[in-house]
């Protein structure tokens, strides 16, 4: 993953986590739990009574979008449900949130977004600055 993005990602872990059911958008504010730069991944956790658990069964191909300041990033990409349960634990044990929330780690589904295409732009500069990346 890009710097740029890995950074903005890193600084600002709640994001806009878009999907699409029959061509209809949905999107809501998701917390990120890990970020694997070195495979291009982004790891969410959810319930499995969530809606949108079920739509991203019907369809895993999901946009995240961060925005700090001047800065804003944009990542496409394909969700990913085979989580090892170590990385499952991982996530439960280091977050205060979930623990507070769910009884143990195998209440929640874990989620791996693996980035396909990345956007950065940057408004404070003149011209503004637009990276695309291609991760595939």
């Amino acid at each position: 993953m890009d710097k740029k993005l890995f950074e903005l990602f890193h600084a600002n872990k709640d994001v806009a986590f878009a999907t699409s059911v029959d061509g209809k958008p949905h999107a809501r504010i998701f917390q990120i739990m890990k970020i694997d730069a070195a495979n291009n991944s982004i790891y969410f956790a959810t319930s499995p009574k969530k809606e949108v658990y079920a739509q991203l069964k019907v369809n895993p191909n999901v946009a995240i979008l961060d925005l700090k300041g001047a800065e804003f990033a944009r990542i496409n990409g394909t969700i990913d449900f085979d989580i090892p349960d170590e990385t499952q634990r991982e996530i439960f044990d280091t977050n205060p949130v979930l623990q507070r929330l769910y009884q143990t780690y195998k209440d929640l589904v874990y989620l791996r977004l693996k980035a396909e295409t990345g956007d950065y732009f940057d408004l404070r500069t003149n011209p503004p600055t637009l990276l695309h990346y291609d991760f595939l």
